[in-house]
C-alpha cells in the first residue's frame, strides 16, 4: 500500500511516497531515511474499519524478551540491538531499529517508547519512566508482564466461552438461510402449480420463497449492503459509544461489564503505584481505560482526593467500588500497601468475571438451541402444513 508523506529535513518541507503496510511503518520508514514527517495519507485505498486497526509489534513478547536479556545480565542497549537483530518482522523490526537509535542519541528508553505512541501505550511508557528514576526496570518489566498475562488470562477465557455459542448461531444461520433460499422456493413452485389454497402464514412464507427465486440477486445485493452500513455506523466511535450504552443496560451483562472494567482498572492501578507513579497521576492515566460513565465517576474522585478525602470513601461515594473491595481499600490505606492490595481487589474481580462467564455460557448454549430448534421447526412445519391439511381432507 502506497503513503504519501509531508516530510521536513532541516529546513526544507517535501513531499515523499513509500510503500507501507499501514501508516506507522511509512512513518518509520521516513524517519529511518533521517526525515521528520509532518502528514501522512494513504493513496488510492480507504478502509472503512481504520478505527478497528492495531499496530503489529507485539508488546507482550518484547516486554518478555526484554526482560529476559535484562536479566541475564546483558546491557539495555545490547538487549535492543539484540532483539532488533532477530526480529523478522519489518515493522517491528524497524520500530526497534529506531528506538535503538533514539538511545544512541542520549535519550532514555521511556523517552525513545515515546516516540512510537501508537506502539507503546502511555501506561508502558510511564512505568518505564517511573523504574528508570528508581532503577529496578527488571521489576518493572516483571510486573508488567505478570499484569499483562493476567488479563489476557481474563480475555481468553471470555473468548473460549463465546466460542461455542457463536458456532451456534453461524450453523444455525446457516440452516435457515439454506430452508429459505433453496428449499422455500422449491416448495412455493411446487404449491403454486396445485392451485391449493394455503394457510395464511404458509402464505407469507412462500411468498418469500418467491422473492428469493425470482429478485435473488437483489436481495443479496440488498444483505451486502445493510452489512456494509452496520459495519460504517460500528466503525465511527459515536455509534460505538451509543450502541454500548444500550447493552450496558441489560441488566446482567451491564453489572458484568462494570465489574470488568472496574478489575482491569484496580489491576492497572495497583501496578503503576507499585511502579511509583503518584495515586492522582496514575488515576488520571489508567482514565481511558473505563467506559464513558465510569470516567465521570473517576474524574470525580480525583477531585477528591486532590482536596483531602480518603481514596476509599471518594470511591464509595460515586460507585466505584463494591463492599469486600471498600473493606479491602481501608486496609491498604491503613497498612500504606495501596499498590498491593489494588492488585488483589483486580484479582478477585478477575474470579467474579470468570464465574459469571461461566454462568451465561451455560444459560446462552441451551437457550440459543432452543431458539434456533424453534425457528427452524416452525420453518419447516409451515410448509408442510400444505400437505398435512391436503392428508386430512383425504381421510
Amino acid at each position: 500500500m502506497k503513503f504519501e508523506l509531508k516530510v521536513a529535513r532541516g529546513a526544507e518541507i517535501a513531499s515523499l511516497t513509500l510503500d507501507a503496510t499501514d501508516s506507522l511503518q511509512a512513518q518509520l520508514l521516513a524517519e529511518a531515511q533521517g526525515y521528520s514527517v509532518l502528514a501522512a495519507k494513504a493513496l488510492g485505498q480507504v478502509s472503512v474499519f481504520k478505527p478497528f486497526a492495531r499496530s503489529h509489534f507485539n508488546l507482550m513478547l518484547f516486554s518478555q524478551e526484554l526482560l529476559a536479556l535484562l536479566d541475564s545480565g546483558l546491557s539495555l542497549v545490547e538487549s535492543i540491538e539484540a532483539l532488533a537483530e532477530k526480529e523478522h518482522q519489518a515493522e517491528s523490526r524497524t520500530v526497534l531499529e529506531q528506538v535503538m537509535k533514539s538511545l544512541f542519541e542520549g535519550l532514555p528508553l521511556s523517552g525513545a517508547l515515546e516516540r512510537f505512541p501508537a506502539v507503546f501505550p502511555a501506561l508502558y511508557v510511564a512505568l518505564i519512566r517511573s523504574s528508570e528514576r528508581t532503577g529496578d526496570m527488571v521489576q518493572a518489566l516483571s510486573r508488567h508482564v505478570t499484569y499483562q498475562s493476567q488479563v489476557d488470562a481474563v480475555r481468553k477465557k471470555i473468548v473460549t466461552a463465546s466460542i461455542y455459542p457463536v458456532l451456534l448461531l453461524a450453523v444455525g444461520g446457516l440452516v435457515i438461510l439454506f430452508l429459505l433460499t433453496y428449499v422455500i422456493p422449491k416448495f412455493s413452485a411446487i404449491y403454486e402449480s396445485a392451485g391449493t389454497t394455503l394457510p395464511f402464514m404458509s402464505q407469507v412464507l412462500l411468498a418469500w420463497g418467491q422473492l428469493l427465486q425470482n429478485h435473488g440477486s437483489s436481495v443479496l445485493l440488498g444483505a451486502i449492503l445493510i452489512a456494509a452500513s452496520v459495519a460504517f455506523l460500528l466503525s465511527r466511535q459515536s455509534m460505538r459509544r451509543a450502541a454500548m450504552v444500550q447493552i450496558l443496560r441489560i441488566p446482567v451483562f451491564g453489572e458484568t461489564w462494570r465489574i470488568y472494567q472496574l478489575a482491569r482498572f484496580y489491576r492497572t492501578l495497583g501496578m503503576l503505584l507499585r511502579g511509583g507513579i503518584p495515586l492522582v497521576t496514575g488515576m488520571q492515566m489508567v482514565s481511558s481505560l473505563l467506559q464513558p460513565s465510569l470516567r465521570v465517576s473517576l474524574a470525580s474522585v480525583e477531585q477528591q482526593v486532590r482536596e483531602g478525602q480518603s481514596l476509599s470513601s471518594a470511591m464509595e461515594e460515586h460507585g466505584m467500588t463494591t463492599s469486600v473491595a471498600l473493606r479491602m481499600l481501608r486496609v491498604g490505606e491503613g497498612t500504606g500497601s495501596m499498590g498491593e492490595m489494588m492488585e488483589r481487589i483486580g484479582a478477585f474481580y478477575d474470579e467474579e468475571i470468570s464465574r459469571a462467564v461461566d454462568w451465561l455460557t451455560r444459560l446462552l448454549e441451551p437457550l440459543l438451541m432452543v431458539i434456533i430448534g424453534l425457528v427452524v421447526g416452525v420453518v419447516v412445519v409451515l410448509m408442510y402444513m400444505p400437505i398435512f391439511d391436503l392428508a386430512g381432507s383425504i381421510q
